[in-house]
């Protein structure tokens, strides 16, 4: 819609006021559209391209009689402006899963997410029959999923970082798509696990959790400040069974066939998360996929050494791409999140 109106090179600042503007008048339903352009004109000072920011939004104003229409989403070109999503991530849904469902998806991926907490056992105790926490301890959110009785839906505002639960381990913060990851290793007490890429910890807590805080979890993170952070929260969430080792997972020394379960939650494009990272969409290229699917299979590779005979891997990424699926023999589980209401996932279990 800019270069409609414009030429030439904008300044950062300046594109950036134009492209607020523009999505007050289009999106913004509450907001008049001469104070969005008012608005946008001071957000694009000092710099002397206010000027052209007021003339480029009242153009656009006038140009469609100050009523402002975005084209239809019947092709993948007029999809992803209406729903604004990569033109190129379009073209693969609209080709991997049809017109319909890749315009559920679009819209899915612009509405509010779901905040979902999992109660941490390791600190509250047991659930009882009710699924209540049996100590009494009181976690945020109510029950709604019989297959994930830990998980709790928050409706309306919580703050999770300055509740004193929070700070106490009582519950974690984290998707049902990671809640199911976890669940899906099934590790049961007295286990040797291996969690290669662990941080942030949601799924390796969880995992310390099912197994009530017994056996040993080797958490494996390559990112120095990352790995810190997952020790802390390990140590928030009362997860003493979990072993953090700060390192590179395909240069980590492990003797082959030593863990009962692995869990290979590996690097992805993150295309199942756009809801809750909607930044994401502009920063993952086309171009990264290829590397960051040979990243896969070398982890995956890791893996599979590390898992004793008849034990169980298995294998997630929270993104919507075939081209990042792997072990395809497994129990593969697909979140949706226009259908499931969830974080986008592609889980495959094999063995165990």
């Amino acid at each position: 819609m800019i270069s409609r109106h414009v030429d030439r090179d904008l300044d950062v600042e300046v594109r950036a006021a134009l492209h607020i503007g523009l999505y007050e008048l289009l999106f913004s339903d509450g907001t008049p559209n001469r104070a969005a352009v008012a608005s946008a004109v001071e957000l694009a000072k000092p710099n002397l391209g206010f000027k052209l920011v007021n003339a480029v939004l009242r153009r656009v104003i006038d140009d469609d009689g100050g009523k402002l229409r975005l084209p239809a989403d019947d092709t993948p070109d007029g999809a992803a402006i209406r729903h604004s999503h990569p033109l190129w991530l379009v073209k693969r849904w609209w080709k991997w899963l049809g017109p319909n469902p890749t315009r559920a998806l679009l819209a899915a991926g612009n509405r509010p997410t779901e905040l979902v907490l999992r109660v941490n056992t390791l600190r509250t105790g047991p659930l009882g029959e009710d699924g209540a926490p049996a100590g009494g301890i009181v976690v945020p959110g109510e029950p709604f999923d019989d297959a994930l009785p830990e998980a709790r839906r928050v409706t309306g505002g919580l703050d999770v970082l300055a509740d004193p639960g929070w700070r106490e381990g009582h519950y974690v913060a984290m998707s049902r798509g990671s809640m199911r990851a976890a669940r899906a290793v099934d590790p049961q007490p007295g286990e040797r696990v291996l969690d290669l890429c662990a941080a942030p910890g949601g799924k390796t807590t969880h995992m310390a959790a099912l197994m009530g805080g017994e056996g040993t979890i080797v958490a494996i993170e390559k990112h120095g400040g990352r790995a810190r952070a997952l020790r802390r929260t390990c140590e928030r969430v009362g997860a003493g069974n979990v072993e953090v080792i700060s390192g590179d997972a395909l240069e980590v020394e492990l003797a082959a066939g030593s863990f009962d379960r692995v869990l290979l939650d590996a690097p992805c494009s993150g295309l199942g998360t756009l809801a809750s990272h909607p930044d994401l969409r502009w920063r993952v290229q086309e171009r990264d996929l290829p590397e960051l699917g040979r990243l896969q299979g070398r982890l995956l590779e890791v893996a599979q050494r590390a898992v004793k005979p008849g034990g169980r891997l298995v294998y997630s990424v929270c993104t919507l791409n075939p081209g990042e699926e792997r072990l395809p023999e497994g129990k593969i589980t697909r979140l949706w999140p226009h259908r499931d209401g969830t974080d986008g996932f592609y889980i495959s279990a094999v063995g165990g």
